[in-house]
Formats: C-alpha cells, structure tokens, sequence
C-alpha cells in the first residue's frame, strides 16, 4: 500500500493489445488482433484498516470498467476490413479507447466520489452492467 495517500485500495488494470498483420504480395490480406482485460495485482493494494465491502466493491467495478472498454474495443476492431492502412487504424482504435478508458475511470472515481457517494455508486454500477450485457458478444 502506498502510504502517502488517503486513499483505502487501488485497482490496477488496462487492456493488453496486440495484432499481425497478414500480407500476400505487399498487399494486407487479412489481420489477427488479442484484446484482453488485464488486472495488475502487483500494483493493486488495500490498507486493510481503512477497507470494507464498499470500497472493494468499487475497486470491483474499476476492472468491470476496463472489461467494458475492453469489449468495445473488440467490437470497433470487428467492424474493420483489411487495407493497407489497418495497422494504423487498429493503432488508432486502441490509443483512443485507452484515452477512453482512463477518462471513464476519473469520471467514476469522481462521480461516486471514490465509494462514499452510494447512490452514484449504485447508478455506476447499473449503467456498468448495462453496458457489459449489451457488449456480451464481444466478451
């Protein structure tokens, strides 16, 4: 735990991406790409002191966050077709999402005011589910 900051527990988590590009004849004929949600439990910590199922609840929801950008990044790669320019295309959709992600995380942290606001926090956590069954083919 990082003891110079108030706060109780962090939830370190991004997406992992990665892609090939397939060519015949210098011409991009198709491309695979590996999409993941990734926790970081090395840089994760609570202070059990300051802890309990509120805050972990929504140190939870931090990683459904991520698996949620996750899924809709999986989606906007789905609809890509290949060209010459899909390296930069699939470079693009990730630096975008991951710009995304982080802007969605702040605006919980700072909406639920990191837990203590229960009915934002309850509101974050419908609109989250929402948002992970509506992208549930991209799981």
């Amino acid at each position: 735990p990082d003891l110079d900051t108030d706060a109780a527990a962090i939830t370190a988590s991004g997406i992992t991406f990665g892609y090939s590009v397939k060519k015949t004849d210098d011409k991009v004929t198709g491309f695979k790409t590996n999409v993941k949600a990734h926790f970081y439990p090395d840089k994760s910590w609570y202070k059990p002191e300051k802890v309990n199922d509120t805050i972990l609840m929504h140190e939870r929801l931090h990683f459904d966050i991520t698996e949620w950008h996750t899924r809709l990044l999986r989606q906007k790669i789905a609809a890509l077709k290949p060209s010459q320019n899909v390296s930069l295309e699939l470079e693009k959709l990730y630096t975008t999402m991951s710009q995304t992600l982080r802007e969605t995380q702040n605006a919980y942290d700072a909406e639920s005011d990191h837990s203590r606001n229960i009915e934002e926090q309850f509101l974050w956590q419908k609109k989250v589910a929402a948002e992970l069954k509506t992208l549930e083919a991209f799981k």
